[in-house]
């Protein structure tokens, strides 16, 4: 077991490195402090995250950025409707030797890469979609029978419009699943748009610099695992996934009435990871249950869906979220 004082060292090293990433990133992409805060702790979790945006808010440019700030070999795929999943994992093709003898060698697709930027991934069909599923979770690609290991780190940093849906394929569940947040990117405010009128349309534009390796990218991943968390926190992410399930013991009548799935342990393991990244963006060596009502909808929003009758009504499951944590937070206070 580490020394506690080694421990706090090493988290207070690591915050340090983490106050100079964000000023690296507010070179290129300016403002959105929570989209970089939400996109820096998915990579810090070593996880994977679904931006969701109008086109023209910078969710390219964020995540090309990243690469380079933390120092990945990045590649990015352009997701549309002709895309097959032998353009992402790649193929085997047939070699002939000067000798005339025959032999099939593995040609690596983009996956093969730290940080994947899968540009508009509700463009492609469901079965290039499922070429992404073994690679997110197991960090392998099986081609013509063989398991072939990604590179550590490995990230998926995918994109979506959420107003032009002609011609896309909504994610399936266990896609959703594997994403660790769903980041929302908005417009930005006056100042923040003035700001980027200014330095993006000058004869030269700042350029973010490298602060972390490849190695100190999975040393602070390993670190931050290493966190505590109270068990009072513990005790709210439970609390807090079991609300929002329809069919839990205890669960609010609002819940029962309008979700038609809630989110499973994957969720509940999603969220005592990011609460400790957020305590860590923030120069805290422990995180608290505002941590957890800060990343409930992130970490929730696609893993659970409003019933028929639900969105018929109009019922929005944002404010459903936030009204469970709400109710969560009002009785650990009472409570304590």
């Amino acid at each position: 077991m580490s020394d506690p004082a080694d421990l706090v060292a090493e988290i207070e090293a690591l915050e340090q490195k983490l106050v100079k990433a964000r000023s690296s990133i507010g070179r290129r992409f300016i403002g959105q402090q929570r989209v970089v805060d939400l996109t820096l702790a998915t990579l810090l979790c070593g996880g994977h995250g679904l931006l969701i945006g109008l086109p023209g808010l910078g969710k390219t440019r964020l995540i090309e950025t990243l690469s380079t700030v933390m120092g990945l070999q990045g590649n990015r795929i352009q997701f549309t409707p002709d895309l097959m999943p032998a353009d992402i994992l790649g193929s085997e093709v047939l070699d002939t030797a000067t000798d005339g003898t025959r032999s099939f060698r593995f040609v690596p697709g983009p996956i093969f890469c730290q940080l994947l930027m899968a540009d508009e991934i509700n463009r492609a069909s469901p079965r290039t979609q499922s070429a992404l599923l073994q690679a997110m979770q197991e960090r392998v690609v099986t081609v013509a029978g063989a398991d072939r290991p990604l590179d550590a780190p490995f990230h998926v940093l995918a994109t979506q419009n959420p107003i032009e849906q002609e011609g896309t394929y909504p994610l399936p569940e266990a896609q959703l699943d594997r994403f660790l947040v769903q980041i929302d990117v908005a417009y930005p405010d006056r100042d923040t748009e003035r700001d980027i009128l200014i330095a993006t349309t000058g004869t030269e534009e700042d350029a973010a610099t490298q602060v972390f390796s490849r190695d100190e990218l999975l040393a602070a991943q390993e670190l931050l695992r290493r966190m505590p968390v109270g068990a009072s926190v513990v005790e709210t992410i439970l609390d807090l996934v079991r609300a929002l399930r329809p069919d839990s013991p205890g669960a609010p009548e609002r819940v029962a009435e309008t979700v038609a799935w809630g989110p499973g342990p994957r969720a509940a393991q999603a969220l005592m990871l990011m609460v400790r990244a957020r305590a860590l963006l923030q120069g805290r060596l422990a995180p608290s249950a505002e941590d957890v009502i800060d990343m409930a909808r992130p970490v929730l929003s696609h893993r659970m869906a409003l019933n028929f009758s639900a969105r018929a009504r109009g019922d929005s499951l944002a404010d459903l979220i936030d009204a469970t944590t709400a109710a969560i937070s009002t009785r650990g206070e009472a409570a304590a």
